[in-house]
């Protein structure tokens, strides 16, 4: 079984959300599909056919995230020994070397991605130039803007 690393955080998050799916989701879509029932034929029911559109994506859903969970390999980057090197789950700033922006994200598993928030995936382009790299180091990537070269400026392992 392939292994899928995750931080604390996003395990959690995942757990919560099986969960809500599980106790609060599931039993709403079954009360709807038995009210779209009690109306009648069912072959043309708009209201039973989306019900049944949503428990299908619902269950989905749910055994997708069972199978992450059962695959999850939690990494708390605060146990490990603080260093200048970046590994999964640490906060790296960097330079973007062409328009001297500075650059803060933090290196997560696939399910945890938020751009928004500065989470990015360690199988992201951004993501894989810099694992194994340290404070000091150029890095080249390419992305769909061409390629980027950013400087390491700082590893956070908070």
């Amino acid at each position: 079984m392939q292994r899928a690393p995750m931080t604390p955080e996003g395990h959690k998050k995942l757990e919560a959300e099986l969960k809500l799916s599980k106790s609060v989701l599931r039993p709403g879509i079954v009360k709807d599909i038995e009210e779209a029932r009690a109306h009648g034929d069912i072959s043309e029911n708009s209201e039973f056919e989306d019900a049944k559109h949503r428990q299908s994506l619902l269950e989905g859903r749910i055994a997708h995230l069972e199978s992450m969970l059962a695959q999850a390999e939690i990494i708390d980057v605060a146990t490990l020994t603080p260093s200048e090197r970046v590994v999964f789950g640490t906060r790296v700033e960097m330079l973007d070397a062409e328009t001297e922006e500075e650059l803060a994200y933090r290196i997560v598993g696939t399910e945890e991605v938020d751009i928004k928030a500065g989470c990015i995936s360690f199988s992201s382009p951004i993501g894989k130039a810099m694992i194994g790299r340290s404070v000091g180091d150029e890095v080249s990537v390419k992305t769909p803007r061409g390629v980027r070269t950013f400087e390491i400026l700082e590893v956070h392992y908070s």
